[in-house]
């Protein structure tokens, strides 16, 4: 157990700084999915036909590739993008930060099941709350304030809950491509040291312990979001 130590010659500190790091990526690939979401269930439900349909190649072609694919996709080519743009411009290249590519991969990746998921809570609201809000004269931008997005909350949480969760393990998959993360840092460490077990148990543990946290979290928000609405055996668990 002194392996797990936070001071030399104990490797807990290197643990703890991919932890760190994946729990860094996977909140931002999960505020950047949640981004592309919104945009992407708006362009299938409100959205013209050229709107509608790049929503649906989008979330079509992301859903229908392995992740593992669209992560050496996404990173390697969108590196190389992003170097031929700055050439272009007169831009020397420029080597990408591991925790940003990983936020920019990941959150291409969620945004296309947040569309889904938020396009799905959308559906749900009984359509009658939006005819009355346009009785009342609201503009539709108060009608997505005032009932659209608190109306949506109950139905989408769920399935963002379990985009969260996937996101945090889906940081794994990172380590393919070098980023430091929790599962790239404990391979490291246990290949150093030869303790597979101890290294990987240790950092199913933090896994485990980050998912028990969340789902407090997450029950808080969801009893927070059907304030009022009537009582469902295990909502909120």
């Amino acid at each position: 157990m002194g392996l797990l130590a936070l001071e030399p010659p104990g490797r807990g500190s290197f643990l703890l700084a991919g932890f760190l790091n994946s729990v860094m990526i996977a909140v931002g690939a999960t505020v950047v999915g949640l981004c592309l979401g919104v945009c992407g269930a708006w362009c299938k439900l409100y959205g013209g036909p050229v709107a509608r349909d790049l929503a649906a190649v989008y979330t079509t072609i992301v859903r229908a590739v392995p992740e593992l694919v669209l992560i050496l996709i996404l990173y390697f080519a969108g590196a190389d993008l992003l170097n031929k743009a700055l050439a272009a411009f007169g831009y020397p290249p420029t080597d990408i930060p591991g925790v940003a590519a990983g936020i920019f991969v990941l959150g291409v990746v969620q945004g296309a099941y947040s569309t889904e998921v938020l396009r799905g809570a959308i559906l749900a609201i009984p359509q009658g709350q939006i005819e009355a809000a346009r009785a009342y004269g609201m503009s539709p931008s108060l009608i997505m304030r005032r009932i659209t997005l608190p109306a949506m909350l109950p139905f989408a949480i769920p399935g963002l809950a379990n985009l969260w969760l996937i996101a945090t393990k889906d940081t794994a998959l990172l380590a393919i491509v070098g980023v430091n993360e929790l599962t790239q840092v404990t391979r490291t460490a246990a290949g150093a040291t030869k303790a597979y077990f101890t290294f990987f148990m240790a950092a199913g543990a933090i896994y485990l312990a980050l998912t028990l946290f969340s789902g407090a979290i997450i029950g808080r928000i969801e009893r927070w979001a059907r304030r009022g609405m009537p009582s469902v055996a295990g909502a909120g668990r």
